[in-house]
């Protein structure tokens, strides 16, 4: 139906939903259904609750080596393929509203507003991270990635749909696999680099994010005026099956497999990571009592930490779907033509990355959580600086840049942060809890902010989606200041026993 409609722009609005197409849409939901049940492990597997006797110390000591390498290098293109998919909400939105005729700051006669589809994106992000995250300490690290990625491939459909409402519903079900791989991926990472390595590899990974900013805008501004804006959501395909087809090279976590008794299995990934297997105590016995449910999150001094990761989280979702979904609308809107718009962005993102080297060095060798002070400090300054300006920025294409560079650069690498200090603060047994907990967080935000949008409530314009994501990224900054932990060369179980035991202290 796509390739039909290329004589007409690929404007494929008005042609029928037929028989095909709803039996395509019900074989997707049934492959889905399938895949989950084929992953899901024996409740022998599931019931097991002693760690297994052995040092998982060793798999902190031994040096980075090839199989190391390999898996940073799949989880990079992981984690890119996976945020490159809310990333092309901003792209899609404008075309998506004209060929709908949707309402939108472009064309507000229309009768539905154009923030529905990234409402219905969004919200599935938030259920997806909460499902991925219990699914990630149920099924384990790998198959949630995995079932994350067949996911992709059945949504990519969004790309064919005829109707905006049948986009929408195909959009939420994508949005849940989004929601769910990121904090898996981090939490798979952080359970299987050695520590001296683990902060600022996993934050170089994390930079990924302005990696797959580049990618979209570059794609977007490439390809979206040949093959309009339906070819952003076909593309989830074919990388949809490119992350299945690297996942020889994903390991299961050997401390997961620990945590649940498959000690076999734990020897094997261990070997070959070159850890040597010593029979002593775990130290995993320091999770005892631990159990994977949410209420966990909140035992000893965990509680502290997951409230400040929850509040920097629903900052980051506000400024990453509030400003940063809305930029290239308002852009348009100051006069810069769509093609002009895209690339003033993607050279933004551009200008941007070579800081993320600098940001995951600071991570790994300086300070966690300075890191994470200063990063929010400078976005919140930045936002503020927009919120005071207001459209007059455009007369100063000079100072337009830095302010573009800063929330478009420090809120993806803020989002990465964030996800690698989560994944290290939490035992391992609620370790994906937690992660889902800080992804969903700021997919939280977002949903929001794009609610308040979608009900009149906060127009999206420049000066407001800067104000409303600055507030609460200078408050989480506060947060951090008080209650952030320090994970800069520490063993995860080390912190783990620090956080378990620590005094309460007031909120």
């Amino acid at each position: 139906m796509y390739i039909s409609a290329r004589n007409m722009g690929f404007y494929m609005v008005g042609m029928p939903v037929d028989t095909p197409m709803l039996g395509g849409m019900l074989l997707i939901a049934v492959g889905l259904i399938s895949s989950f049940y084929g992953l899901f492990p024996a409740s022998a597997d599931r019931t097991a609750r002693v760690a297994a006797q052995i040092r998982v110390r060793a798999l902190d000591e031994v040096p980075i080596r090839s199989t190391h390498v390999g898996l940073l290098l799949v989880m990079a293109i992981a984690v890119t393929i996976d945020i490159m998919k809310p990333t092309t909400l901003a792209f899609v939105v404008p075309g998506m509203a004209q060929e709908y005729g949707l309402r939108s700051p472009l064309n507000p006669t229309g009768e539905v507003p154009v923030a529905y589809l990234p409402f219905a994106g969004i919200t599935g992000t938030v259920l997806g991270s909460f499902i991925w995250g219990w699914l990630g300490d149920r099924i384990g690290r790998r198959a949630s990635i995995l079932l994350a990625g067949i996911t992709f491939i059945g949504t990519s459909i969004c790309g064919a749909m005829p109707h905006y409402s049948w986009n929408f519903l195909m959009c939420f079900i994508m949005g849940l696999g989004v929601g769910g791989m990121l904090p898996i991926a981090y939490a798979l990472l952080a359970e299987t680099i050695p520590a001296r390595h683990r902060g600022w590899l996993m934050v170089l990974i994390g930079g990924d994010a302005a990696a797959a900013y580049i990618i979209t805008s570059w794609l977007a501004s490439e390809l979206m005026p040949h093959f309009s804006w339906r070819i952003m959501w076909l593309l989830g395909a074919p990388t949809g099956v490119l992350l299945i087809l690297l996942n020889r090279w994903i390991p299961e976590s050997p401390r997961f497999l620990l945590a649940n008794g498959r000690e076999a299995e734990a020897r094997a990934v261990m070997e070959r990571y070159g850890a040597a297997i010593v029979e002593q105590p775990s130290e995993l016995d320091v999770e005892q009592g631990i159990e994977s449910r949410w209420s966990g999150l909140f035992t000893g001094g965990l509680a502290r930490q997951t409230i400040v990761i929850t509040l920097l989280g629903i900052g980051i979702g506000l400024v990453l779907f509030g400003f940063n979904l809305w930029i290239p609308t308002n852009l348009r809107k100051l006069g810069f033509a769509e093609v002009i718009a895209d690339r003033m962005l993607r050279d933004s993102a551009l200008i941007g990355f070579p800081f993320t080297f600098i940001t995951a060095w600071m991570y790994g060798f300086w300070s966690s959580k300075k890191t994470i002070i200063l990063l929010a400090a400078l976005t919140a300054a930045a936002l503020f600086s927009f919120a005071i300006m207001s459209d007059a920025v455009v007369e100063n294409r000079l100072l337009l840049y830095p302010l573009l560079v800063i929330p478009i650069w420090g809120i993806n690498t803020m989002t990465a942060v964030t996800a690698v200090y989560a994944s290290e603060i939490y035992p391992t047994r609620i370790r994906s809890l937690g992660s889902g907990l800080a992804a969903g967080a700021s997919k939280a935000g977002g949903t929001l902010i794009i609610g308040l949008v979608t009900l009149g409530v906060a127009a999206p314009s420049l000066s407001g989606t800067t104000l409303i994501g600055a507030v609460p990224m200078a408050v989480a900054t506060l947060g951090i200041l008080l209650y952030g932990v320090e994970t800069r060369n520490r063993r995860l179980e080390e912190i783990t026993a620090g956080e378990l035991h620590a005094p309460a202290r007031p909120l």
